[in-house]
């Protein structure tokens, strides 16, 4: 009687439409693991304060998302590498003492997604083509890089900010112009897409597919809608495609195996427990 039972959720503003609650509550409920995942609206004034409480309210950890992602790493207590290196954090855990440490699980995501969803798939088959420079593109990148892919051919609307992550990671990064982004897809091995073109309420995805290599595996970080129409023109050249819900999905694992001591699978059955209406 005298357990406590272990609390996490996700943090950020607004956070109503969040899948997160839905995936752990499915896992929590599947290993019978006494324990609760909550969704909390934290505005950003309230942010250090809010995190700074939670552990003293019995909370081991949460998921953080937009607009907090950058601004916990200066909360923080500890932040692994590659969440410094990516410039964001979407795990943080809390210790007994109510240290946090701030993780980023999304460049293993991205890894474990396509090689569960494209069989055979490795980073180092051939060069990849990337469209975008935020947040989600610097994990793409980052994870790419480690996995070793030879070359990462980039493109951004704002051409400024993909020079900004060349200058960060390096000579394996060539920036290619956006109006000249649908030359950079021939010969590539993997194709990703992680801005918010092509999602829902989201103006289209506009550049020119009809160079792609029919051995390209080809991936979308958008999971609203799942099959986007950047996936539907790679399948129609004959491209493996990965959508974006396996990202979201395996990004979760790490810190609910470090929140709840049980390593969780990433199957249909969560597939479809997320996809629930």
């Amino acid at each position: 009687m005298t357990d406590k039972i272990p609390l996490a959720g996700v943090i950020g503003s607004p956070i109503a439409h969040s899948l997160s609650p839905r995936l752990h509550g499915h896992w929590l409920k599947s290993y019978g693991i006494k324990g609760y995942y909550i969704p909390m609206d934290i505005a950003q004034a309230h942010l250090d304060e809010a995190l700074r409480a939670l552990p003293r309210m019995g909370f081991v950890g949460v998921n953080v998302t937009i607009p907090h992602k950058e601004t916990v790493l200066r909360i923080a207590h500890a932040v692994t590498d590659r969440a410094a290196l990516i410039g964001a954090a979407n795990t943080l855990i809390f210790d007994k003492d109510g240290r946090i440490h701030a993780d980023n699980t999304d460049g293993y995501a991205f890894l474990a997604n396509m090689m569960q969803h494209s069989p055979g798939w490795e980073a180092k088959d051939g060069p990849a083509a990337v469209f975008g420079a935020g947040g989600a593109a610097r994990a793409v990148i980052s994870a790419l890089l480690d996995a070793g892919a030879p070359e990462i051919r980039l493109a951004n609307r704002s051409r400024a900010r993909a020079d900004g992550l060349r200058a960060e990671f390096g000579p394996r990064i060539a920036v290619q112009e956006w109006t000249q982004s649908a030359d950079m897809v021939e010969g590539a091995a993997t194709v990703v897409n992680t801005t918010s073109l092509g999602m829902v309420d989201q103006p289209p995805f506009p550049v020119s597919l009809d160079r792609l290599d029919p051995s390209a595996v080809v991936s979308d970080l958008v999971y609203v809608p799942l099959r986007t129409r950047f996936l539907e023109l790679a399948a129609a050249r004959g491209c493996q495609t990965v959508d974006g819900l396996g990202m979201l999905l395996h990004q979760a694992t790490p810190g609910f195996e470090r929140w709840f001591g049980r390593r969780p699978a990433v199957d249909e059955a969560l597939r479809k427990a997320v996809l629930a209406r």
